[in-house]
Formats: C-alpha cells, structure tokens, sequence
C-alpha cells in the first residue's frame, strides 16, 4: 500500500504560492462585486425603462456574480472535499 500526503515543505515558495493564491481569491471576490453592482445597475436601468432584453441580462448578470463569489469562496472547500473524494477510491 502507498500512502502519499502533500508536503507542504517539499519546495521552496510555496508560502509565497499560498500568498499569491489567497491574493488572487481576494481579487476574484473584489470583481465578484463590482460585477454584481454593475449588474444590478443595469437590470435595474432595463426594468424602469421597459426595456426586457437589458433587464434579463442583468438578472443573468446578478445570477453569474453571486455565482463567482460561492465559487470563489468555496473553492479551498471543493478542493478539499474531492481531494477526500480522490482518496477513498
């Protein structure tokens, strides 16, 4: 039987790799954001101006930003929890 763990010493930087992750993340969320305002601005310009297609894709807008931000949040989980997923097979 083999049993491998990360080893998160092995190499060097990879503190300075788990920095610049946690920065990226931090960046994705930021967008996620403005995204989601800009968004909501248009759908809500769309709606007051009876103008369906713009109001739709804004509510699309609305739907893919908070769908950015669960992913960029839950993304240490979703790894972890397929790297658990990956170990019992």
């Amino acid at each position: 039987m083999i049993d491998i763990v990360p080893n998160g010493s092995g190499l060097p930087g990879i503190e300075q790799l788990r920095v610049i992750v946690g920065a990226v993340m931090t960046v994705g969320l930021i967008l996620a954001v403005l995204a989601l305002i800009v968004a909501a601005v248009a759908w809500g310009y769309g709606a007051n101006s009876s103008n369906p297609h713009l109001a739709s894709r804004g509510k699309l807008g609305v739907l893919v930003a908070c769908g950015a931000a669960v992913i960029c949040g839950a993304s240490v989980t979703l790894v972890n929890f397929f790297w658990g997923v990956g170990q019992s097979v």
